[in-house]
This record gives structure tokens, C-alpha cells and sequence, in this order.
């Protein structure tokens, strides 16, 4: 595993809400990292990480081969992938989210 493989695994397995997204929760940098943020804190939860994927480009590009997958944000709840926006909010607007964000907590 490469050193940011490394770093992008410590950070998902120890944080149980952990977002990889462009910006930050107070300032996203993106309609779809803004949306990602709109639905956790809708969905109540308060203490999720973020990582800034512009402030470091090695990141930005690892997260999408450590999940195998091409866009972010990426969500990673309990160090297991959830996805992005799109599937955030499926799952929001099914209940599944919330029940995988109580089981986190």
C-alpha cells in the first residue's frame, strides 16, 4: 500500500463519519460536496470529518482508487465506501443513511 493509500485508510478506518470532498463542511467548493454536507447535518449528524481534496492533489486522485471510484465527494461511514452525492441522497430519502449514521454514532 502506497504512503496516501496509507493515510486515506487511517483517516477512513479512524473517523466513523469521514467525507472527502472539495472544500470544507463550512465552505464547500462544489454544488455536489455542498449538497453531500446538506444531507449529513440534515440527516442530524453533527461531529463527521472532512478532507479537503484541493489542498492536497495526491489525495484527490488516491480516493478515487482506494474506493475505486471516479468522483468526489465520497462518503465512508463506520470505514466501509457509501458513495456520493447522488447515492447519499437515495439513501437519504429512504431512511437506509440514517440507519447507517445511528449505527456510527
Amino acid at each position: 500500500m502506497s504512503d496516501v493509500q496509507q493515510r486515506i485508510d487511517d483517516l477512513v478506518k479512524s473517523n466513523p463519519v469521514v467525507l472527502f470532498m472539495k472544500g470544507t463542511a463550512q465552505f464547500p467548493m462544489c454544488g455536489f460536496s455542498g449538497r453531500a454536507v446538506e444531507i449529513l447535518k440534515a440527516s442530524g449528524v453533527t461531529g463527521f470529518k472532512t478532507f479537503n481534496v484541493l489542498e492536497d492533489e495526491a489525495v484527490r486522485q488516491g480516493i478515487k482508487d482506494y474506493a475505486n471510484w471516479p468522483t468526489i465527494p465520497q462518503l465512508y461511514i463506520n470505514g466501509e465506501f457509501i458513495g456520493g452525492s447522488d447515492i447519499m441522497m437515495e439513501m437519504y430519502q429512504s431512511g437506509e443513511l440514517a440507519q447507517l449514521l445511528q449505527a456510527a454514532a
